[in-house]
């Protein structure tokens, strides 16, 4: 085994300061495989720890070994002094250690007041107080800036809001350890302001948060220390004063500085423009009842379409209505010319349309099976005769696609829900690839997934159009959206607000048409309600 890189760090809080949480020497395997050896860091009371790298550099196997979800090979964790071997992550929170997950782990069949008290009911005379619990969440969301009837359904809301909901229970705890993993991958920049103060709130009631995020400018705005990991080991620890975003890409990705932009990759040169020829996917005047309304994508060969708008626009319910998942109204989805008359997915999937889903847990992977069986999903039609599937073929794909996205797993037989986020999405596209689809329709296909990472999965995009596959992009961050597309349309509360082209592509034009558009509704909603007299004159001319 190579040897560990190199730890350097510099001076962080006081060392007369006791950790509210010590971890020492923490290693932990898969498979023989090491996910996680010789970690150590101290989270201080009263300040924020961020922990980044790579997605497969350790950071949420170190969470889960200080959370009871896994019991650690080597190393030990004390809590306020006392070595810990928490059995389950309900044992950690029942002592003051409260972890807000990437995805949302709540119960969308019920109310959000309910979700909130999940395991801490209010109760009157025997009975639930459902009154009580709808008041008080509502004015603990209050807070932080969500305003929502917490006596709904939380299924009936976006990822966004459900993820607010379980950052308000954490929040609202009794917990001297506050983890947050990823806690702004589906929110808006509002609802992200409104969560980085209530870090700070937690920060001032001397609370030791542990912030994972691969969004730098939250890193850098929020937190006092950072911890990097890469490959499993530690390799270095400092105060977030003493580096810069560029000398922090480079000790998370293991490259010289120098070969960084900004902190970011390099980016490949621009590809050629999409040469004028028959559409591959035509979306008309699609509608659905209070979710779009007459809303186009025209997508020709070799061509990204992005989707652009503020979550809860209706990007995610367009994808869905292409892919046959979300019924229609009306309007029409045409496949080289001829049109999908069955609205299912079955149907799209035969016609060569995929999607690869926002949310990767509930409606992608099957984190129960190997890497091979999720991969190998897809290409079962293609590689089964008389009932029996040729095990020597689907070795050879899932082998092919592992290389070919770079896969970091200890082999296709590891467990999906073993891998990092990442590698959870790239086994994903993986499947989807198995199809050989014309039409890609990516959902966020790059959230929660680090800058090495991001940058494989948008050169994949960028080479798929290239050999003519058809692309539908969508992405919460306008950047990615700007940089990736060779057109935009612009989406608000499942309307369409316009097409950007070309050159005309940019965020400032972008958020012009959605801010035009709220102007607008503003103005109308202002005017008088038209009377008799209006009306009449109206008629007569």
């Amino acid at each position: 085994m190579a040897a560990p890189p190199t730890v350097t760090t510099t001076p962080g809080t006081t060392p007369t300061t006791t950790p509210t949480l010590a971890v020492r020497h923490l290693g932990k395997s898969f498979a023989g495989v090491a996910a996680l050896e010789d970690v150590s860091l101290d989270l201080m009371p009263g300040s924020v720890h961020a922990l980044v790298g790579e997605n497969g550099a350790g950071k949420s196997t170190l969470i889960k070994l200080m959370t009871g979800v896994y019991t650690a090979d080597t190393g030990t964790v004390r809590h306020r002094g006392e070595e810990t071997a928490y059995s389950s992550p309900r044992s950690a929170q029942q002592d003051g250690i409260a972890t807000i997950y990437q995805e949302v782990h709540l119960a969308p069949q019920l109310s959000v007041a309910r979700n909130f008290f999940l395991g801490n009911e209010l109760t009157r005379w025997g009975r639930l107080d459902l009154a009580r619990m709808a008041t008080e969440s509502a004015a603990v969301l209050g807070r932080l800036g969500i305003t929502v009837d917490t006596r709904r359904r939380l299924g009936e809301f976006s990822l966004g809001v459900q993820q607010m909901v379980a950052v308000a229970r954490a929040v609202s705890a009794d917990a001297d350890v506050v983890i947050m993993d990823e806690p702004t991958s589906s929110l808006e920049p509002k609802e992200v302001d409104s969560l980085l103060q209530a870090v700070r709130v937690l920060k001032d009631d001397g609370v030791a948060v542990v912030y994972v995020s691969h969004k730098l400018d939250e890193v850098f705005a929020v937190c006092d220390t950072i911890t990097v990991l890469r490959d499993g080991h530690l390799v270095w620890t400092g105060e977030t004063a003493s580096t810069n975003r560029r000398e922090l890409v480079s000790r998370m990705l293991g490259r010289d500085a120098s070969e960084l932009t900004d902190g970011r990759l390099t980016r490949l040169s621009g590809r050629a423009p999409v040469v004028d020829a028959p559409p591959v996917l035509e979306a008309t005047h699609l509608s659905r009842r209070l979710v779009l309304d007459d809303v186009s994508v025209v997508v020709r060969p070799g061509e990204v379409v992005g989707l652009a708008g503020l979550l809860g626009s209706g990007r995610s319910e367009t994808v869905k209505t292409i892919f046959g998942a979300l019924p229609l109204d009306s309007g029409e989805v045409k496949v080289d010319g001829r049109p999908l008359t069955r609205q299912s997915p079955a149907s799209r999937l035969r016609r060569k349309v995929a999607l690869l889903p926002e949310d990767r847990k509930a409606e992608g992977i099957i984190p129960d099976l190997s890497i091979r069986d999720n991969i190998g999903l897809a290409a079962l039609p293609h590689i089964t005769r008389a009932g029996f599937v040729d095990d020597r073929r689907l070795d050879e794909i899932v082998e092919v696609f592992m290389r070919r996205l770079r896969i970091k797993a200890s082999g296709p037989q590891q467990v999906v829900s073993e891998l990092s986020g990442g590698n959870q999405q790239k086994v994903l596209l993986a499947r989807l690839l198995c199809l050989e689809p014309k039409v890609l329709l990516l959902d966020e296909p790059t959230r929660g997934i680090d800058v090495g990472a991001k940058a494989e999965v948008q050169e994949l995009i960028a080479e798929l159009a290239a050999k003519g596959m058809a692309v539908v992009l969508i992405s919460s961050e306008l950047e990615e959206v700007v940089e990736g597309s060779d057109s935009v349309v612009v989406l608000r509360d499942g309307a369409q607000l316009g097409t950007l082209v070309g050159a005309d592509i940019s965020e400032d034009a972008i958020m012009d048409l959605i801010a035009g558009a709220a102007e607008q509704e503003q103005a109308a909603a202002a005017e008088p309600a038209a009377g008799p007299t209006d009306h009449a004159r109206e008629a007569a001319s």
